[in-house]
């Protein structure tokens, strides 16, 4: 089992920036991928940035060039960077791990982008 904790979310206005962290209780380079997805109201859940355990990165298109994930191995820990914020970026992020067969999810951090 994987356990994550997201902290990091709150209330921005348009333009601002926001940086997400996400503790695993495992080390980070024993799980296959990790990332962090969204999910605005009325929505389905989406990807916004994932890390394989080797370091490639992959971003969803409408975050491209305004997010930036990256780790920390020695605090097990993986950010995500947010810059140039949009109201449309307003939305409950999750942690998500792929560890094995599963994937494991962490409780949600809200960011709300004022306009």
């Amino acid at each position: 089992q994987v356990q994550l904790v997201e902290s990091g979310g709150g209330l921005v206005q348009a333009g601002g920036s926001l940086r997400l962290s996400c503790v695993a209780s495992k080390t980070i380079f024993s799980i296959n991928t990790m990332g962090w997805y969204r999910q605005a109201p009325g929505k389905q859940r989406e990807l916004v940035a994932e890390i394989t355990s080797g370091g490639s990165p992959r971003y969803a298109d409408s975050v491209k060039g305004r997010f930036t994930i990256s780790r920390d191995g020695a605090k097990n820990t993986v950010y995500l960077q947010m810059n140039s914020l949009k109201p449309e970026d307003t939305a409950v992020y999750y942690c998500r791990a792929g560890y094995g067969l599963y994937d494991y999810w962490g409780q949600g951090t809200q960011v709300t982008v004022s306009s």
